[in-house]
């Protein structure tokens, strides 16, 4: 019998019937061609990861306006949902599940990625002070200052998101998020101490969650509610955010969201366990929890009802065989930080599988 039975159990997230609870965290690669499309090491890459219970992919860009990072994947163009389509059917192929992430960075680019060197967009001028990127050289500089999306400009950034996942359903994906977690555009409309807004879309916490409610509206009705999920990070500071009443900006989001009975709301990094129990209660259902786990303590938060599945990241990135690592108490490779973003194979769809290596019996 396994030692992670919650873990390894399988489940229902909305119109998917999942194999276990462990997810693979969407993480960014920036192994992306220029030009937004995936190269075929994305099929590799996914269909090696296949046992997981879902695969969220890198979060992938809305727009050319949404672009904040070199490499990273897009879906606006029909060459780029096709060479997401030949990832999505190796994926199939080996019997897996794969959710696409969409995203809009926001505040969290430069000039230099911005179509036609404009200004970068966000709820307010406020600039990510602490936050550094890559340019097109690669070099470290500073998040640009951006400018306030116009009240005439919002349906718009909606509708890219609605067409990114329009486009994400021809090309076959099981489901999708919508990436308003860490820092990057809705975020930055959510949280109190980046919007500083006097419209309908600030002030309030339901004013600062309506963008959310709007982008996820539009999502789900091109994909269906229970195919659609959000990502929150109602503690995390990551972007130089903050809030200064999580509790109520989160608690009025989700109760918002409960209204479209999603498929799921994957809370990234929640250090902050009474306030993730707080807004648990809010949401009436578990979370799809991220943050430092293990699979002992994975197993114990399903367990306790607070998580539904558990994602994982960096556990992931050198441990295509996670599930079954898992299931006999295996040990982990060790993932390589430099080779994290960017790069060739190395790292990327390299790690040794159990098959791979000597193990004695567990």
């Amino acid at each position: 019998m396994s030692s992670h039975p919650h873990l390894l159990s399988n489940v229902t997230l909305g119109a998917l019937r999942l194999p276990n609870r462990v997810i693979m965290a969407p993480m960014t690669r920036n192994r992306a061609r220029a030009d937004g499309t995936v190269p075929p090491a994305y099929g590799e890459y996914f269909a090696q990861r296949s046992s997981a219970g879902l695969l969220i992919t890198d979060a992938t860009m809305t727009s050319p306006q949404a672009v904040g990072y070199p490499n990273t994947p897009g879906l606006w163009t029909e060459e780029q949902m096709e060479s997401w389509r030949a990832v999505v059917n190796e994926v199939h192929a080996v019997g897996g599940l794969i959710a696409l992430q969409l995203m809009h960075c926001g505040r969290i680019s430069l000039e230099a990625w911005q179509p036609d060197k404009a200004m970068p967009v966000s709820s307010s001028p406020v600039r990510a002070a602490t936050t550094m990127l890559r340019t097109p050289a690669l070099a470290k500089g500073p998040a640009a200052e951006p400018r306030a999306l116009e009240l005439n400009e919002m349906p718009g950034v909606v509708a890219q998101f609605a067409q990114a996942a329009r486009r994400g359903r021809e090309a076959g994906f099981d489901a999708v998020e919508i990436q308003a977690a860490d820092g990057y555009l809705i975020d930055q409309f959510l949280r109190d101490a980046v919007n500083r807004r006097h419209d309908r879309y600030g002030g309030s916490a339901e004013n600062r969650s309506r963008f959310l409610l709007e982008v996820t509206e539009a999502v789900a009705k091109e994909f269906g509610a229970d195919r659609t999920g959000v990502r929150l990070s109602p503690d995390g500071t990551y972007n130089d955010m903050r809030d200064n009443a999580p509790l109520d900006t989160f608690g009025t989001a989700l109760r918002q969201l409960a209204a479209l009975d999603l498929a799921w709301v994957h809370l990234g990094s929640m250090g902050d366990t009474d306030l993730c129990r707080r807004l648990r209660d809010v949401h009436g259902k578990p979370f799809m929890l991220n943050g430092d786990f293990t699979a002992e303590s994975a197993d114990a938060t399903i367990r306790s009802e607070l998580a539904i599945a558990i994602s994982f990241g960096r556990a992931y990135i050198a441990n295509p065989d996670l599930v079954e690592r898992f299931e006999i108490d295996a040990p982990l490779n060790t993932p390589d930080p430099d080779t994290f973003h960017g790069g060739s194979a190395k790292g990327f769809t390299d790690y040794p599988l159990l098959q791979d290596v000597e193990i004695e019996e567990y």
